[in-house]
């Protein structure tokens, strides 16, 4: 079973010379998802929150509405990578043989081997979810990120996605050397705990683009946020499905692209942070 991280030699360059070392950096492992026998898809990632990760994936595309449709999952190691072997209860079952694709691609890829445009632009639920956010609330949940990315604070190389909700601070976060596998996980580790997006901030530390909008909207979640700007389709998406959707999130402010009316003036009463690890 790999871990995490792992600690590597390596030779830095530094005021005019080489002087050797040891570097802390994330593991990447192919992980293989399979639904009653038939191979699904292959992503590279970090082998941590697996169960998370087979289960919010199996939300956010598609292949399931609710953590109850896998009657089984079975994790298994083998010295190439990890297979998250999944067993859907029916009618899932039959309807997953009958849209069955193989995707295949590099770290956090989010639309690889998706076979027609209407599949890459599929259009997710709106979110009809009103609840607002002063700014002060959500720059102290930004800030609070930070501090709570155990993986990235010790190798500076993944990706962090969390769930914020007013009155209750941070209630999950998880990290991946993917972005999309990080947004992945966190949709797993809500629905194993049972927590709506209802109300909630997701925050992630990465590019925004559309199919992190359109993953965040399966989940539920009203307001986005991001460090980076969006793209451009990121923000019609989001315009479409009812998100609010902020970016440039950064220690001195942070941008709203769509769906202002969420993100109110007045400021509220801090709030702490608890988090699942």
């Amino acid at each position: 079973m790999l871990e995490p991280i792992r600690r590597v030699e390596r030779k830095a360059w530094s005021a005019g010379r080489l002087a050797g070392g040891e570097r802390t950096i994330p593991e990447e492992t192919a992980v293989a998802f399979a639904y009653n026998g038939s191979s699904y898809a292959v992503m590279m990632a970090t082998p941590r929150d697996l169960e998370d990760f087979a289960v919010g994936f199996s939300l956010t595309e598609g292949i399931i509405g609710a953590l109850e449709e896998i009657e089984l999952l079975d994790i298994v190691h083998e010295p190439i990578g990890v297979e998250l072997r999944m067993h859907l209860a029916e009618p899932h079952a039959t309807a997953f043989r009958e849209r069955r694709r193989y995707l295949a691609g590099p770290t956090g890829c989010g639309l690889c081997g998706i076979e027609s445009l209407g599949e890459a632009m599929r259009t997710p639920p709106t979110i009809k979810d009103d609840s607002g956010f002063a700014p002060d609330e959500i720059m102290t949940a930004l800030e609070a990120l930070s501090g709570l990315q155990a993986l990235n604070r010790t190798t500076r190389a993944v990706h962090g996605a969390a769930f914020y909700r007013q009155g209750e601070g941070v209630l999950a976060l998880r990290e991946d050397v993917g972005r999309h596998n990080a947004l992945d996980k966190l949709a797993g580790a809500l629905a194993r705990q049972g927590v709506t997006a209802r109300g909630g901030l997701g925050i992630l530390t990465s590019r925004l683009s559309v199919e992190l909008v359109q993953k965040a909207a399966v989940i539920g979640i009203p307001v986005l946020a991001a460090v980076s700007a969006p793209t451009a389709l990121a923000v019609r998406m989001a315009e479409a499905v009812g998100i609010t959707l902020i970016g440039v999130a950064r220690d001195d402010g942070f941008e709203i692209f769509t769906h202002a009316h969420r993100i109110k003036e007045e400021r509220i009463a801090h709030v702490g942070t608890h988090v699942d690890a």
